[in-house]
């Protein structure tokens, strides 16, 4: 058995390594290869490419690196050729996946697409070419399944990794002891996101919003992990502006980071989720360049982008979008998840209900639809 994978970036990298070590319960000598992370190269996938090299964001930035985004897909393309793969996983990244997806169900393998596009959202009209490009769709979310099921698309709902493996217990004194945080220190942990762009847009904006609430005695200790090493590297430049800052700059541990803290401040995206799954009071906010969100504004179908107001399907957790993103807005915000007790207890006890709602054994659920896909004759 060969299963090809494409993963764009660590969310995907994450749900791949877990769908690997599923899918090996039942085809223990499997190959798997394609593109991905470190999690999936631990687990014996073979990369053909640096994942970072589909790491990019909005409209402006894909059509810079165009050629070499086409040079890419080519080669994963003929690779599933010349390899006999039995099935290609496109894991999230649509705009690069479904092309090579429709690609391998037109040449007789078998097409696979783990985490929906926000076709919900907007640009519903893809439903249709997405249906034509896959032979079963994978969501982590339950108003997915259902979007799916009603335009006769194939799919099962697996729920998210993250929410199997997360506990639902508070689990804040061990990650502070983990990382020799005082208990009693009231901690903001941020998280600008893990792509350059992302952290050039909201990386200063972030570090004074912590400046301010330090400076007015409303925070004792900023967490702040770096996504790798470049995102490390362009955070310490950015933190010389901030001498007086009571930071600590770390590498990874986004998860014990955020189990650590008292609230969080991040970039919308997986981020918000894995917030909510540890059940942590935060305020998102996000900034694209002008001419992607001028564009991409006036497609959005949908109240929220973020995903804790989107399974709640109401005002959950506050959203600042792009001029929204003020200093003062964010420092008024973050300062009430800090401090505001009635709030910090209602998003908590909404957070813990839906991390019930989401716990469904992922990738042991994602490989075993997998599997029954494979054991279908082909059309």
């Amino acid at each position: 058995m060969h299963i090809a994978m494409v993963a764009g970036e660590a969310s995907g990298d994450l749900l791949g390594a877990g769908l690997i070590a599923a899918l090996r319960q039942y085809y223990p000598d499997a190959r798997f290869s394609g593109i991905g992370g470190e999690r999936m190269i631990a687990e014996g996938f073979e990369s053909l490419f640096a994942m970072e090299r589909l790491s990019v964001m909005g409209i402006v930035d894909p059509l810079k690196r165009l050629p070499e985004l086409l040079r890419i897909r080519k080669t994963i393309k003929q690779h599933c050729l010349d390899e006999q793969v039995d099935v290609f996983v496109g894991i999230d990244s649509p705009d690069f996946n479904l092309n090579i997806e429709r690609f391998a169900k037109k040449h007789r393998i078998k097409a696979v697409h783990y985490v929906s596009p926000s076709v919900w959202a907007w640009r519903q009209g893809r439903i249709h070419g997405i249906k034509k490009s896959i032979d079963l769709m994978l969501t982590l979310l339950p108003f997915e399944a259902a979007f799916y099921q009603r335009h006769q698309v194939p799919v099962t709902f697996v729920g998210h990794p993250l929410a199997d493996d997360i506990p639902l217990q508070d689990v804040t004194a061990a990650a502070r002891e983990t990382l020799a945080v005082e208990r009693k220190q009231t901690v903001l942990a941020l998280l600008p996101g893990s792509r350059r762009s992302e952290v050039a847009l909201l990386g200063e904006l972030f570090l004074q919003v912590a400046e301010k609430l330090q400076q007015d005695g409303r925070l004792d200790l900023l967490l702040l992990p770096a996504a790798n090493a470049e995102r490390k590297a362009q955070l310490e430049k950015m933190l010389e502006a901030f001498p007086a800052l009571n930071v600590r700059l770390l590498d990874g541990q986004s998860h014990t980071v955020m189990a650590a803290s008292d609230a969080v401040l991040l970039a919308s995206g997986t981020t918000a989720l894995e917030a909510m799954l540890f059940k942590k009071p935060m305020v998102v906010a996000y900034k694209m360049a002008p001419l992607s969100y001028w564009i991409i504004s006036r497609m959005v179908r949908t109240a929220y982008i973020s995903l804790p107001n989107l399974l709640a399907d109401r005002a959950l957790v506050p959203e600042f979008i792009q001029h929204d993103a003020t200093l003062a807005r964010l420092v008024s915000g973050v300062d009430n998840m800090l401090h505001n007790e009635t709030e910090r207890q209602r998003q908590i006890a909404a957070f813990t209900a839906l991390h019930r709602q989401l716990q469904a054994d992922a990738s042991a659920t994602a490989a075993r639809a997998i599997r029954q896909l494979l054991c279908k004759p082909l059309n």
